[in-house]
C-alpha cells in the first residue's frame, strides 16, 4: 500500500501548499513582522480571523506563521517542523481564533510579539493569495504596505514640513517612492510614516533621519524576501 501524505508533505521548495494564502503569504507576514520588531521574538501571541480561524491548522497556517517568526523563507524545508525548532529556540507561542471579524479581510494574521530586550510590536496582515500580503496595521497606526519593496518606518513629532523634508532626503539618494501613508494619533501628536521605495536607502541617509530631533524612531526592512 502507498504511504499516504500528510498536507505539510505538500509544502515543498516553491511553498506549494493547499494555498498560498495560507502557507507563502502566512510565512511572509511573519518575516515582515519581525524585521518591525527588530529581533527575533521570544514570545508570541497569533490571532486568525474568519477563514484562517477556521482553518488555519489543516492548511498549515500554523506551521507556516512560526515557520516565519524563526525568519524561515518560504522554500524552507523546515517549515513543516517548525514547531520543534521553536521549541528548541525558547520561542514560546499561543494561537487565538476569531471566526466572525466581518470589517476584517478573511484571511487576516494579528501578531503580538515580544522581544528578549523588552521591544514589542502588533502586526496585524493580511493575506491576499498567491503569496502577497498587505500590513495593514502597525502598533495602533494604520498602514499598508506589501513588504515586497525596501519599507522605510518613521515615528515623529507632527511638526510642520516632516512629510516632504523626509521625500527631499529620499530624493537624493535616487529613490523614488513608491507609496506613502501617514498617520497621528491627534493633531501636534506623534506621527507614524509609512514609506515603500523602488530602490534602498544608503546608511549615511538613514543615520541622517535617526538624528533628526523630532524623530523618534525609525525601522528600515528591505525587501523581505532577498
Amino acid at each position: 500500500m502507498a504511504e499516504k501524505s500528510s498536507i505539510f508533505d505538500m509544502i515543498g521548495p516553491v511553498m506549494i501548499g493547499p494555498s498560498s494564502s495560507h502557507t507563502a503569504g502566512v510565512v511572509r507576514i511573519a518575516r515582515a513582522a519581525i524585521r518591525i520588531l527588530g529581533a527575533l521574538p521570544v514570545e508570541a501571541t497569533v490571532t486568525f480571523y474568519n477563514s484562517f480561524a477556521r482553518t488555519y491548522e489543516g492548511h498549515g497556517s500554523d506551521r507556516a506563521i512560526i515557520a516565519g517568526l524563526l525568519d524561515f523563507k518560504t522554500d524552507d524545508t523546515r517549515i513543516k517542523e517548525a514547531f520543534e525548532h521553536a521549541k528548541e529556540r525558547g520561542l514560546k507561542y499561543s494561537f487565538k481564533s476569531v471566526g466572525n471579524a466581518s470589517t476584517m479581510h478573511p484571511n487576516t494574521i494579528k501578531l503580538n510579539l515580544a522581544a528578549a530586550d523588552g521591544r514589542m510590536a502588533e502586526v496585524v496582515g493580511q493575506s491576499r493569495g498567491g503569496g502577497v500580503i498587505s500590513i495593514v496595521e502597525v502598533d495602533g497606526f494604520p498602514s499598508n504596505f506589501s513588504a515586497n519593496l525596501h519599507t522605510l518606518i518613521i515615528d515623529a513629532d507632527d511638526v510642520t514640513g516632516s512629510i516632504a523634508f523626509i521625500a527631499n532626503v529620499i530624493a537624493h539618494d535616487d529613490c523614488n517612492i513608491a507609496t506613502m501613508n501617514v498617520s497621528r494619533k491627534g493633531r501636534h501628536d506623534l506621527a507614524r510614516q509609512f514609506i515603500e521605495m523602488d530602490s534602498g536607502l544608503r546608511p549615511i541617509s538613514l543615520e541622517y533621519i535617526r538624528q533628526l530631533s523630532w524623530v523618534k524612531n525609525v525601522i528600515y526592512i528591505p525587501n523581505i524576501d532577498l
